[in-house]
């Protein structure tokens, strides 16, 4: 398996560590072939090469099988938002839940958030007029609206056959109405089994709070999805815990939801619970993909061993516990070798 490795700014470095050496013990329980060749990017590569993600990289990214990214700082529009586009990397798939020994705002949380991933105001079609007002242009198209929907659906399929569109087709008639429409036609024509509801973005934000566990698999357009996801982690204890993948038809990008941190970068203590779970996901991914059952097992034995060490209170920081960064990885590659 080939993968490109981001390391991030922030506490980028220091969850990337983790997870790669949560890796390795992996590949080599399970006799993995991994190669891993580290690409520059972000807030050090604009200072370093005058952009945030330097065109020398994108012929060793072209040649990975995934891209393993940790949170970027202020050029993070400038990294992500090329690398979904650029690889057309249209479904962004942030799975919420609850872990046991977590103590978390909101029990009974088991959803999944499927995000558009490649247009929306995310286009970065900004631009001033006369100095004083700025325009945004958003893009929402029946292709995009179509295919994230399949995710959506095919997913529900797995689990509780329910999906919620959320929009805003009361006010943004147009671009709204026609991501609803469109995800409720194919629902209709091929997926009859599922059930589907639709939610507008301000009462899907208030429920999510008050009874997430009320939704199954939630479809939605990129801005949405950004900030839906942002809650639904942050509700079942810490954003620290969130994984995410940002899927294609032949390549994938796997990485946390949380930023980089900057407070408090370098001293050690950020979790990296999200990286580790990117890492598994990553390589059940990767084996699903090309059919190889070790790839699968291994990224499931990794999950497993985190939820173990979280159900025993082995906790980072922003959980309420001691653990620091290295401790906290030192007890999952414990559980990993047993």
């Amino acid at each position: 398996m080939r993968i490109s490795v981001i390391e991030g700014d922030g506490v980028g470095p220091e969850v990337t560590k983790s997870a790669l050496e949560v890796l390795k013990v992996a590949a080599s329980k399970f006799g993995l072939s991994v190669d891993i060749k580290y690409v520059e990017a972000g807030d050090n590569a604009v200072r370093k090469y005058g952009e945030a993600l330097p065109s020398r990289y994108w012929q060793v990214m072209e040649g990975s099988d995934a891209i393993l990214k940790g949170p970027v700082g202020e050029s993070a529009g400038e990294v992500v938002v090329k690398l979904r586009r650029g690889f057309d990397l249209y479904a962004n798939i942030r799975p919420s839940r609850n872990y046991p020994g977590v103590k978390a705002v909101r029990d009974g949380v088991d959803l999944v958030i499927v995000r558009e991933n490649t247009e929306d105001v995310y286009i970065r079609a900004e631009y001033m007029l006369n100095n004083d007002t700025a325009i945004a242009l958003r893009v929402i198209t029946r292709k995009a609206s179509e295919r994230i929907a399949r995710v959506a659906l095919s997913m529900a399929k797995t689990r509780r056959k329910k999906v919620t569109i959320v929009h805003k087709a009361n006010v943004l008639t147009v671009s709204d109405g026609l991501f609803k429409n469109v995800a409720r036609e194919v629902a209709a024509r091929d997926y009859p089994d599922v059930t589907i509801n639709d939610m507008y973005i301000d009462s899907a934000v208030m429920d999510l709070v008050r009874r997430p566990q009320d939704f199954d698999v939630i479809v939605t357009t990129n801005l949405y999805g950004d900030i839906l996801s942002d809650l639904a982690a942050y509700i079942t204890g810490s954003i620290g815990l969130a994984p995410s993948a940002n899927i294609g038809d032949s390549k994938a990008l796997f990485e946390p939801i949380h930023g980089a941190a900057f407070d408090i970068a370098g001293k050690g203590i950020a979790n990296p619970t999200a990286m580790i779970l990117s890492v598994a996901w990553m390589l059940r991914w990767y084996g699903e993909r090309i059919g190889d059952a070790g790839y699968v097992r291994a990224g499931q034995v990794i999950e497993d061993a985190v939820i173990n060490a979280l159900s025993l209170g082995i906790h980072t920081p922003d959980l309420g516990g001691d653990y620091t960064t290295e401790s906290f990885t030192a007890e999952v590659i414990k559980r990993l070798a047993q």
